[in-house]
Order: structure tokens, then C-alpha cells, then sequence
């Protein structure tokens, strides 16, 4: 059976019992500060576990795009060393909230395992777990009873709480779990060790393919257990894993799913998989980071230096690392496995297929980049086998290796085996030492302690009124207290809120909760999942009593004008640039409006100002906001509505429409309610933000104004510098000219006095067995002149050795150049003896073993920089 088909049947198994299907949410996760992407099938439903919202459907089925390669599930380093870690992979699942239970759940799947997917009944087992005394836990006597039915006694293991007892995370929802194994050794190597002694004792061959979570406790901040008032199941089942089995193949990697993948990088790389073990974990690196990879920038992350995108960042360096190394590919390769994504993921995820082209674009700047990293850093080791092998070490430490690492993003493995190469080791206990320091710095400064929710009133849902007012009389549902390192932290739900809440680039409100006898500030409005929390800077006295919510007017105001703005500008975009523009991210506040988009070129000034107008047009052309709530999403699609990738939008949206022949979005935000309140709009920069994305920044109504009147007082005294000339332009061109003429006239000067400097030096140097030596302390005008000078004495004088203590402009600086021979012949190496002499003036330099050069901050300290020379060279 095909691996499409699996999935297929999966959800069409389920759907017969009455599930509703449900597509995947996206794999970055968005307003939830636990979670950095998708990790588990459950994520996108956490709120019905957790009790914030009613779940829409009692029994959902779904395949989850997940990603495990940070916090608490992080597989990264296992994946390609054995053959069924994966950073990307599938989870497929059926959920009941509140509806069946253990029995069901069980039953159902010992039923599509066996009767429908036709596994050997003889090679699965089961675990039930065995209670804990430290939580008062008993065993669960209920599944075990329940498995008891259908499987013999012997197969069923008892499993203690790491292996048995799931938990979302240090609090929330969590409960028993009964995992489902199964056995696919040869049957020689079954008659020799039974299967149930190898479950949880990572065989590769006998692995867990299902858990079915039995929810039945909420995890409090100080570690007890309390009782959810429902029950729910939750099951997770790995999709690559189950192929595996129902295909009958050793591996994960040997069943359709990536068997093309494998294909085509076999053919590009000339390399057989299967013949070599470190090749072929390579193979598998690549073709399970190419999925990560493009699922994730499908739904909108892109790769940059922090947070998500570095992780993103670094399994796409990972992936050309191991084809750089192992499989001969110098020039960028990742991209061109992109329409074996779309091709063979699209139907179930369409937003690979729709992106293929950006998704590849994208990647292949990343593997270009990086592949001058790789140059760069091959470059810098070269330089440290010299200065080691000046000095007779053959250890590179730990230090230097990390900071490879850690700067230049050089692997520690590639470091290693460059370092084998030429016969020379590294400090590996010592590059771990580094690491692990980096790494309790970062847990310091992010170490924080939440506290449970403390309850004020009944529970019963938050709702938003912010679209239509700016007050309301709230009560405080329930609040807690966040420590960290910078003290302690307030946070307050309402039951009723005019408070935006963070999201979709907007930033969240700010104003006050107002009683008869307490005003408090409220600095600050996030959504946690689908709970609108507010940051206050302090706890009420009296949190039962009423409360006016009140949103700072003046600030929501500007936001929506920039909001608004963001919404006439993409659109804009689009008829200037073309339809292939898509929205990548956008940042909205009362100051201005960042609005990021895919295109690969710059956009030209002719082309700004187009966009501008178009802009402003719409502005004064008055035109009304038509906002609809409630749209069924195929609808809102019908309507052409314009939808953010990566976005998770529900069965029924929000619709915002500026002139349905222009701008219709789907949109949570607040906006102006006709476009003539933006006032004006005004682009004041656009560039890079990431690899095939550019980034605009504009400004609108009082900030736009007051950028214009800047501009034009900026022209004022440019004109009152210059005397008030009839043409501004051509007194500045006039003026910039006879710049040039003077800088060319310098330069002149300064040739002609580097020139009567170097004939002085050519007399002074001393002749010596095989080398001519010159020493000396130099007056010149800038740093150019210096390496000139350096090098021009070094083509004029045969086995030349120069050491040159120069002052710059009353800074100091070394130059030291040595005839290429002589590196060799007399073991000299410029960068080890600039950075010995750099010493003498307080700073530090280096280079190449034949040119170096050195900067200091004591200008007295050139005069001992050449008695020190001549000392050791003379």
C-alpha cells in the first residue's frame, strides 16, 4: 500500500466513526509562548484540553505537520545516525473531547492496525501504565482490562511513568497513555530474543508506532494532580513509522516516502545509498531536512539568527554541511529537491505545492550564503594550522573551535575532520565546555517561574468587544503572578475585553482598569492560545469588584491607521510588482508599519513612488471599511479574500474590505473606519530582510507629517549653508566636484610622500644569510598607504622580511610582510609576529603567514615595537 494511501485510509477510518476531519495547523506556532512549532498532533486543541474554548467537534481525525528540534522533544542529532528519528514528520491522530474513552480508543485501533492495515497480530504489544507512588497513582487497571480482551496477557507490559504517563508540559492537561509497538526483526532474530524484552530500549527495529493518551488530570504549578472535569483522548500515531511497517521495510527512509528523494540525490551526486555508512547518513540528513525545510517556510518562517528561524537556520546548514563534506556538492543543492516536495506532499498540503518557487528561491540563497561560511571558515582554519604549527601544537582548543561555531556557524564535526586531515586534534571536552556555558547562560536569562491561575469569578469564556467599543464594565476572571529574574510579572483575564490582543502583526493595547478605588495600567495585551491575557503593573486590591476597561483611544487610533495602511499597501504591491507577491510578516504600532513580502529584487526608486501614490489615492478617495464577521471560510475564498501562509484560519472569518476591487483580506485587526483617517501615507526606507523577502517600513497621518516637515527644514539649511543659491542641485554637484578635485590632490600628495618614505627605507635594509631585513618606524597618512608601502618594498627587495611600526594619524598600527619563500625556509609567520608585537601598543591584529597587520591604542608603544623587532630579528 502506498504511503498516500495509508494516510488516506487512516482518515477515512475514523471518519466512519463519526470523526471530523481537520486539516493541519501550521507548523510554527503562533500565540503560544510554550512553543516554538507544532510538536505534537495535539497543539492545535490545547485550548479545549485546557478549558479556554469549547471544542467545535466532540471527535476530530487529522494528519499534523510537526517539527522536533528544540526544548524538551528535540531529535536533531539522532536523525541520519539511525533510521526513524525524523526533524519533520507527520502524526497522525483521533481525538475525542469529552466523548469516548479508554475503550474505544483502544478497541479502534487494534482494529485499523490489524483488520484494515492487516498488521501480524503476532508482532505487536502494548504498554499500560503501572501507577507511581510519588503521585498517588494507581495503576491503569481500566486499559489493561480493556487490552486484556483483545491481545494475550504476555504482550501487554506495564511501563512506569517516563514512558507511560504523558504530560503536555511542566503544568496542563496530562494522563495515562497506552503506546502500541510492534516487532519487525527477521523472525531468526525474534526465535532468539522475544520482542517485549527490546520495547523502550531503542532496537531499531522494534519501535513504537501509536500512543493513545487517556487525558484525565491538569498538572498544577506546585506539581499536583487535580481531575478535568471531562475526559478526553488524544492519540498520536508516526505516520513514516507506520509506513514502514505496513510496507515491510527495515527502515523509514526505504518506503515511498523518501525513496524519490533518495533517487534524485543519488543521481545528483553520483553516490550509491546503501554502500557506505557515513554516506548514507548523509543521504538521510538531507532528505529528511529538505521536508523540514520547506514545511516550515511555507507556513511563513523564514531563516534568520533568532528564535525559530535560527533553528530553521541551522537544520538547513546541517543538511549542506553533510552533502558538502560527504557528498561532493560545493555549489548550493537543497533547492532543486523542492518540486519532489510539492510533488509529493501537495495534495494533502497544498501551500507547498502553491509555494514551490518562493520555498525554492529562498533555500537556495540560504545554501549559497552558507556555502561561503564553509569558504570563510576553511579559510580562518588555515590560518590556525599556521599559527599552531608555529608554535609546534597540534591541539586546536576548545575555545577556538567554539567560537568557529559560534560566530561563523562552522560545525564542530567539520572543524574535526579538517583537523584529522592534517594531522592535527581538537579539544572536543573542551568545545563542550564552551557550549555548555552558552547554554546556561541562555536558561539564566530566560529562566522564569509561572504561577497558577488564581479564580475570581466563574470561568465562562472571554469575550471581545474591542471592533465595536472602546469600554466595558469587566470583571477579573481569574489572574497570576510570573517571576523572573527582573522581578514579578501581572496577568489578568476579563470575561469582557475591549483589549486587542496581540496578533497578526498588530501590536496589542494598552490602557487602565479603572473601580471606584484603584486605577491600574495595563502595559501590555498578548493572546496565550486563544485566552486574551493582560499585563498589568500591578494586582487590583480588590480583584471581585467591577472594573471600566478602558483602551488608550490615541494609540489604537494609530495603529489603525497603520493597520489599515499595511492592507492598501499590499495590494498596491501586488499591481505594481505583480500577483506573486505574498505578505511575510508584519509589524503594525502606533509609530509605524514594517511590512515584509516575498520578491527577489530590490524595488526601485521609480517604483516607490508609484506605490505611494497609489497608496495615497485610495486614502483620499474616502473609501468606507465593509467588515464582515462570520464568513464561512469557502465563501471568504469565493470573495477572493487574500489569506497569510502559515496562518491556522477556523471554519468561519473575518472579512475587511477596502473596495472589493481592490483590497479584501482576511484580517483579526482593528482598522480605520474610512481610509481619508489615515491622513497620508509616506515610505521612508525598503531593503533585505531575508533571503527573497524585502522589507517595507512607512509611516502615516501626524508621524508622516511630521517626516515631511523634516525634510523640508533639512532643505532649508542646506539652502542657507550654501547662500541661498537659485539651483540647489547643481550648487551641492558643483560643490561635490571640487571635493573630488581636492580628495584626488591628497591623494597626490600623500603618493609623493609614501614614495620619498619607501626611497629612505630601501637604504636601510640589513643583508643577511638568505634574507634582507628591514625594521623601522614610518609617519603615514592613512592604512592604504601602509599596505602599499609594505608591499611595494617587498617586490623591490629580494627575500624580503619587513616590519613596519607606523603612526596614522597619531594611531598606531604594524605591518609586517614577508618574502613567500621565507615563510617556509626560515619558519616565519607574519600573523603570530604582528600579534607578538601588537602587544607593545595595547591591541591586537593578525593575517596571513606571509602579510599581517595590527592596531593598538598606545602610539608611545611603536618606538618598543621596533626595539623588540630588531631584539628578536635583527
Amino acid at each position: 500500500m502506498e504511503a498516500k494511501k495509508i494516510r488516506s485510509t487512516f482518515i477515512e477510518f475514523f471518519q466512519s466513526k463519526q470523526h471530523h476531519y481537520v486539516p493541519s495547523s501550521p507548523i510554527v506556532v503562533k500565540n503560544d509562548p510554550t512553543l516554538m512549532f507544532t510538536n505534537a498532533g495535539m497543539n492545535q486543541f490545547k485550548d479545549a484540553f485546557l478549558g479556554n474554548e469549547i471544542a467545535k467537534y466532540s471527535r476530530v481525525v487529522n494528519s499534523q505537520k510537526c517539527l522536533r528540534v528544540s526544548g524538551k522533544h528535540n531529535d536533531l542529532e539522532e536523525v541520519g545516525v539511525d533510521t526513524y528519528h525524523h526533524t519533520m514528520f507527520e502524526m497522525l491522530g483521533n481525538w475525542s473531547f469529552g466523548d469516548y474513552f479508554k475503550e474505544e480508543a483502544i478497541s479502534w485501533a487494534w482494529e485499523l492496525l490489524t483488520e484494515v492495515f492487516k498488521l501480524p497480530k503476532d508482532r505487536l504489544y502494548v504498554s499500560v501504565f503501572e501507577g507511581d507512588k510519588d503521585d498517588n497513582l494507581l495503576m491503569d487497571t481500566e486499559a489493561f482490562d480493556f487490552w486484556k480482551k483483545i491481545i494475550p496477557e504476555d504482550r501487554i507490559i506495564m511501563g512506569s511513568k517516563k514512558d507511560n504517563f504523558w504530560e503536555m508540559g511542566d503544568t496542563g492537561p496530562c494522563g495515562p497513555c497506552s503506546e502500541i509497538h510492534i516487532d519487525l526483526r527477521p523472525d531468526s532474530e525474534r526465535q532468539e530474543v522475544a520482542g517485549k524484552d527490546l520495547v523502550n530500549n531503542d532496537h531499531e527495529q522494534v519501535i513504537e508506532i501509536w500512543n493513545l493518551v487517556f487525558m484525565q488530570f491538569n498538572r498544577l504549578a506546585d506539581g499536583s494532580l487535580k481531575e478535568l472535569p471531562a475526559k478526553h483522548v488524544d492519540t498520536g500515531m508516526g505516520f513514516e513509522r507506520l509506513v514502514r511497517a505496513i510496507q515491510q521495510k527495515s527502515s523509514n527512509y526505504d518506503t515511498d516516502l523518501f525513496s524519490p528523494f533518495l533517487a534524485a540525490l543519488e543521481k545528483k551526486s553520483g553516490k550509491v545509498y546503501g554502500n557506505d555508512k557515513q554516506i548514507d547518513i548523509a543521504f538521510r540528513v538531507i532528505v529528511d531536512h529538505i521536508r523540514a525545510i520547506s514545511f516550515t517556510i511555507s507556513d511563513g518562517q523564514l531563516p534568520s539568527n533568532n528564535k525559530a528561524g535560527y533553528v530553521i537556520r541551522r537544520i538547513l546548514r546541517r543538511a549542506v554541511r553533510y552533502g558538502y563534506t560527504f557528498l561532493g556538492f560545493h555549489e548550493p543543492f537543497l533547492y532543486s529537491l523542492t518540486p519532489l516536495i510539492a510533488e509529493n506532499f501537495g495534495d494533502i498540503f497544498p501551500e507547498v505545492r502553491q509555494q514551490q518557487e518562493f520555498i525554492s528561491k529562498v533555500i537556495y540563497e540560504e545554501e549559497a550564503s552558507f556555502l561561503r561560511t564553509l569558504d570563510n571558515g576553511l579559510k580562518i582554519l588555515d590560518q590556525i594550522k599556521g599559527e599552531l604549527k608555529g608554535k609546534n601544537e597540534t591541539i586546536i582548543s576548545g575555545r577556538t573551535a567554539f567560537e568557529l561555531y559560534d560566530t561563523f556557524g562552522f560545525p564542530l564535526d567539520l572543524t574535526s575532520l579538517i583537523a584529522r586531515e592534517n594531522g592535527l586534534s581538537l579539544d572536543e571536552k573542551g568545545f563542550a565546555i564552551e557550549m555548555e556555558k552558552q547554554k546556561t547562560r541562555s536558561r539564566a536569562a530566560s529562566e522564569s517561574e509561572t504561577g497558577d491561575w488564581i479564580l475570581v469569578h466563574e470561568d465562562s469564556g472571554v469575550e471581545f468587544v474591542g471592533y465595536d467599543f472602546l469600554e466595558s464594565y469587566s470583571q477579573i476572571i481569574k489572574y497570576r503572578v510570573i517571576t523572573d529574574k527582573k522581578g514579578d510579572k501581572y496577568q489578568i483575564v476579563l470575561n469582557k475585553t475591549p483589549f486587542y490582543a496581540e496578533s497578526g502583526g498588530q501590536v496589542g493595547d494598552t490602557g487602565w482598569l479603572v473601580s471606584e478605588k484603584e486605577k491600574i495600567r495595563v502595559i501590555d495585551t498578548k493572546k496565550e492560545n486563544d485566552l486574551i491575557v493582560h499585563f498589568v503593573e500591578k494586582l487590583p486590591e480588590q480583584p471581585e469588584v467591577r472594573f471600566s476597561a478602558e483602551v488608550d483611544r490615541e494609540k489604537r487610533a494609530y495603529s489603525m491607521n497603520n493597520h489599515t495602511a499595511t492592507h492598501l499597501l499590499q495590494s498596491a504591491l501586488k499591481q505594481v510588482l505583480g500577483d506573486h507577491i505574498q505578505q511575510r510578516g508584519s509589524f503594525v504600532n502606533e509609530d509605524l508599519l514594517r511590512f515584509d513580502f516575498s520578491h527577489f529584487g530590490k524595488v526601485t526608486d521609480e517604483e516607490i513612488v508609484t506605490i505611494e501614490e497609489i497608496v495615497n489615492t485610495k486614502i483620499r478617495e474616502n473609501i468606507p471599511l465593509n467588515e464582515q464577521r462570520n464568513v464561512p471560510i469557502e465563501e471568504a475564498k469565493k470573495m477572493g479574500a487574500t489569506a497569510l501562509f502559515g496562518e491556522k484560519y477556523g471554519d468561519f472569518v473575518r472579512v475587511i474590505t477596502f473596495d472589493p476591487n481592490y483590497s479584501v483580506e482576511l484580517c483579526g485587526g482593528t482598522h480605520v473606519p474610512y481610509t481619508s483617517q489615515i491622513g497620508l501615507f509616506k515610505i521612508v526606507s525598503e531593503g533585505s530582510s531575508a533571503s527573497g523577502v524585502r522589507r517595507i517600513e512607512a509611516i502615516t497621518a501626524k508621524a508622516a507629517e511630521g517626516y515631511l516637515r523634516e525634510q523640508e527644514n533639512l532643505v532649508k539649511e542646506i539652502q542657507n549653508l550654501l547662500k541661498n543659491p537659485k539651483d540647489l542641485k547643481k550648487a551641492v554637484e558643483a560643490l561635490i566636484n571640487e571635493r573630488n578635485d581636492l580628495k584626488k590632490e591628497i591623494e597626490s600628495l600623500h603618493q609623493e610622500k609614501a614614495g620619498a618614505v619607501k626611497g629612505d627605507l630601501l637604504n636601510q635594509f640589513v643583508a643577511g644569510e638568505g634574507i634582507n631585513t628591514l625594521i623601522a618606524k614610518v609617519k603615514l597618512p592613512n592604512a592604504d598607504s601602509l599596505k602599499k608601502l609594505a608591499y611595494e618594498l617587498k617586490n623591490e627587495v629580494n627575500n624580503a622580511f619587513v616590519i613596519l611600526a607606523a603612526n596614522i594619524d597619531e594611531k598606531p598600527q604594524i605591518a609586517v610582510i614577508i618574502d613567500e619563500p621565507l615563510v617556509q625556509s626560515k619558519k616565519l609567520n607574519a600573523g603570530q609576529i604582528v600579534r607578538d608585537l601588537a602587544k607593545e601598543i595595547k591591541g591586537g591584529g593578525g593575517g596571513q603567514p606571509f602579510f599581517a597587520t595590527a592596531g593598538g591604542k598606545d602610539l608611545s608603544g611603536l618606538e618598543s615595537v621596533v626595539n623588540k623587532a630588531k631584539e628578536l630579528y635583527l
